[in-house]
């Protein structure tokens, strides 16, 4: 993505009761559509109410109406303007960029923003004032509340302050409200966030921390757009960095936003934002009630917002004066959205920064090789963290060779692991076994006749659960009891589960170490937000002695105690073609391996692994993390592919296959468009699971030069066929996934 600096808005457009203008709306339909201004008159980016056949929806005012031909006895009005703060031209422009980018049509993306509804209001607050009417008869409940009044001077007091301060109840005071001795005003609220304190605090940081800070308090302060990179190791204290940048933005009076991977896991992160500015941000991720985002998206909207925390989608908030985006663990793929509207969220913030004129700070200690080509080439700037914070140091880091391990089939802890675990138990430390895999095995096979248990809507194995008694397939989400006899040839005893899951790992280490306390954090058993939080507390409070856990584990955490983190499976990653396989092995093993020894703990880290001498665990082991980058960018440019080449997926998905080969193939077939600039074109071909959700898949893969606009090319090749209404088309630009 090349991102331009574009924050000039255009003065606002005002349309009168009765004129025509365009309402663009999240339906599935092209574009915007026409109407007639309502009562009171409505400018670009207000929110509206529209009839759409017997509906009522909510739209945008986009700007004048598109069609002019159009008969006015046609067009009908819209019902009304809600009364929310109105979207801001900057953001409106920011959704076209990033739908044109991301080939989305507009109204999907505008359908990623949070729209009101159609009775929703700017929040108002009520306050009471004394009218100067004396009460027909005076009580002492009613000599307080008047007190009261009187010692609030021209204020007024909101009805439960004031029974508060006057220790009277609602009655009373509704009383005097139908007396006349009181009245009501209500006003738009000015409530804002809790005052954070920016006052600089570079004090307690460390010398390295204090130059990389001052850097970054520069471009804070030079109020323009740049990307930073800050790389550092696990453990050097990168936010601690970032937030003296965000102290200095929200000081000179301009809103922040800081996204995280997993915003639900953040009490850790929230708790050193209260230590250090003395009050939370505020939050948007999905875990937060419906009420609380409407307050929320006001605040953000009418600017009194000024520091949000949140997940992915918090990007699409409609902040209006943004001087700071900061993107941490920007390496992680959570942060690509693959379900309905497809986007980077780390792309989207650098453009969402070019075009508000605000610094982004993308931050990691195994960043993506995007952002790595991007700072080498000096794109972004780069700022570095190479050591740990205070006396802490890198873990040493080995691999324990498993051929040479005389394990049973049924164990998957090395004896030397084994050892190490019962030394941290002895020493009253902790230790992290890290298995990337959910369940308890990912295959139950008959040993009878041989068949797999698989799932009915989709082409891939069901994992036993065994916690939860139950089958599941991780594409769909389908479930079924675990069966005593085999489906297909029903002999009973001969069902047998292959490969290991954290559920088998744990029921393994509770039979190795009977006495240890164990905790598995995995995002299937740890069920809602609030529990996760409270086992993440326990664990950092050294309430666990094991802690067997998903990638979960490798989001940041810090836990004090730990001093041992070994990867039970090192080899997982690096299987399949995914062209990134390497890169995000390196990555997840090194955030896992950067657990351990966070505090004054010397810490170790072991991996497991069939393939010591492979290039990967070779860079892990040596810590040589530029040569890892430097060799991984070379094989990717000599190959042409990403991030040195641009590849665009088409996914072809339709309820059976020769509808959705015919599609795929009349695709195949007519590409001129996109041989006219040079691409390539590369299927169809079914997809590797080629059936998810009962839906038939088959990809196409376009590669050209990096430097290339390909998305007009495309929209020209797509737009030149019409499908069968039940397939379905999907582009995903810049893919992450290949399945």
């Amino acid at each position: 993505m090349q991102p331009t600096s574009d924050a000039t808005l255009e003065p606002t457009q005002l349309f009168a009761e009765g004129e025509q203008i365009a309402v663009m709306t999240a339906l599935p339909v092209k574009g915007a559509l026409d109407y007639l201004a309502p009562p009171g008159g409505v400018s670009v980016g207000d929110y509206v109410s529209v009839p759409l056949g017997a509906r009522s929806v909510i739209g945008v005012v986009w700007g004048q109406g598109l069609n002019t031909e159009l008969d006015r006895d046609k067009l009908r009005p819209a019902f009304n303007r809600i009364d929310v703060p109105p979207m801001q031209d900057g953001f409106r422009k920011f959704l076209e960029r990033a739908a044109g980018y991301t080939l989305t049509p507009i109204n999907s993306m505008l359908g990623v923003t949070r729209l009101p509804e159609a009775n929703e209001s700017q929040p108002t607050r009520r306050t009471l004032h004394l009218s100067g009417t004396k009460p027909k008869v005076m009580t002492a409940d009613r000599a307080r509340v008047i007190k009261a009044l009187e010692e609030a001077d021209k204020r007024g007091l909101a009805p439960k302050s004031l029974a508060r301060r006057a220790n009277s109840s609602a009655a009373v005071i509704n009383g005097l409200l139908k007396q006349g001795v009181l009245v009501a005003q209500t006003l738009p609220s000015t409530y804002r966030m809790a005052k954070l304190d920016t006052s600089p605090s570079l004090d307690r940081l460390t010398q390295a921390q204090r130059s990389v800070s001052r850097s970054l308090l520069r471009r804070v302060q030079q109020g323009t757009y740049r990307t930073v990179l800050l790389q550092g190791v696990p453990g050097a204290g990168k936010t601690e960095v970032y937030l003296e940048a965000v102290a200095a933005a929200v000081g000179a009076g301009r809103q922040v936003l800081v996204l995280l991977p997993e915003i639900a896991l953040t009490t850790q992160f929230l708790d050193r934002v209260s230590e250090r500015f003395g009050c939370r941000p505020l939050q948007w991720h999905s875990a937060i009630s419906k009420a609380q985002k409407r307050r929320v998206w006001n605040l953000v909207g009418s600017g009194r917002a000024e520091f949000v925390v949140g997940a992915r989608s918090a990007l699409f908030l409609p902040f209006t004066n943004l001087g700071l985006i900061v993107v941490d663990e920007e390496h992680d793929r959570s942060f690509k959205q693959e379900q309905s509207v497809i986007y980077n969220a780390r792309d989207m913030s650098v453009l969402r920064a070019a075009m508000s004129g605000s610094l982004a700070v993308l931050c990691s200690a195994t960043p993506s090789l995007e952002s790595w080509v991007n700072a080498n080439s000096g794109k972004y700037e780069r700022l570095e963290l190479s050591t740990r914070y205070g006396s802490a140091r890198a873990p040493v880091i080995d691999t324990i060779d498993m051929r040479s391990e005389k394990l049973s089939s049924n164990r998957w802890i090395s004896d030397v692991l084994a050892g190490e675990i019962q030394n941290r138990l002895e020493l009253g430390q902790q230790s992290l076994l890290f298995l990337n895999r959910r369940g308890f095995a990912p295959l139950t096979i008959c040993r009878a006749c041989g068949h797999q248990i698989s799932c009915t809507e989709c082409d891939v194995t069901l994992t036993e659960h065994r916690f939860r008694r139950e089958l599941l397939c991780h594409q769909c989400g389908l479930r079924m009891n675990i069966p005593d006899e085999c489906p297909k040839c029903s002999e009973s005893g001969q069902l047998a589960q292959i490969g290991p899951g954290v559920e088998r790992l744990a029921e393994e280490v509770g039979g190795l170490f009977p006495n240890a306390r164990l905790e598995v954090l995995s995002s299937d058993l740890s069920g809602s937000s609030d529990k996760l939080r409270a086992k993440i507390k326990a664990i950092a409070a050294g309430q666990v002695d094991i802690i067997i856990g998903t990638q979960l584990v490798a989001k940041g955490h810090n836990f004090p105690l730990l001093s041992l983190a070994a990867v039970i499976d090192a080899d997982m990653g690096l299987q399949g073609a995914d062209i990134r396989a390497a890169e995000h092995c390196f990555q997840l093993i090194r955030q896992v391996a950067g657990r351990s020894g966070r505090l004054d703990i010397a810490g170790v880290a072991l991996l497991q692994t069939w393939q010591p001498e492979h290039p990967v665990m070779q860079a892990i082991v040596s810590g040589d993390d530029e040569n890892f980058w430097q060799t991984e960018a070379t094989e990717r440019e000599i190959a042409g592919i990403p991030p040195f080449g641009q590849y665009v997926g088409i996914i072809v998905s339709g309820p059976d296959v020769e509808s959705v080969r015919d599609v795929a193939g009349t695709l195949a077939r007519t590409s001129q468009p996109l041989e006219d600039i040079g691409a390539q074109l590369f299927g169809p071909a079914p997809a590797p699971i080629m059936r998810i959700r009962g839906r038939v898949r088959y990809r196409l893969l376009i590669k050209t030069e990096r430097s290339m606009a390909v998305q007009s090319a495309i929209s020209k090749w797509l737009g030149q066929h019409k499908f069968p209404g039940k397939v379905k088309l999907r582009v995903d630009v810049d893919p992450y996934s290949f399945l």
